[in-house]
């Protein structure tokens, strides 16, 4: 996972959802990506085991503006946030849970 994004920050604005008390994992997907469903198996899996983490997925075609601000290229794209909406990490293609755990770390 790669790090920092420029202080960029997201909110309940952008995502449509409010963000985990400690930390958020922000996904972007797109409908016929076979590796967005394995990863939206695994966000979910590691934000049910860390309390206090939520897991938002994001249809990257439905929202084109964010992905456009972002610099979303491909999905699945995945995006870590500390508990002020801050991207502490960002990747993309599907990650391993031991990566997914590493990258939440830094944002708790």
């Amino acid at each position: 996972m790669r790090g920092r994004d420029d202080g960029k920050r997201l909110g309940v604005t952008e995502l449509g959802q409010r963000l985990g008390e400690r930390a958020t994992f922000v996904q972007f997907s797109s409908a016929f990506c076979a590796p967005c469903r394995a990863t939206r198996r695994i966000l979910a899996e590691v934000a049910t085991m860390v309390p206090g983490v939520a897991h938002v997925e994001i249809d990257a075609e439905q929202r084109l503006e964010l992905v456009r601000a972002l610099d979303i290229l491909k999905t699945p794209t995945v995006l870590v946030l500390d508990a002020d909406g801050r991207i502490v990490r960002r990747a993309t293609g599907q990650p391993r849970t031991a990566d997914v755990i590493a990258a939440l770390g830094e944002a708790v």
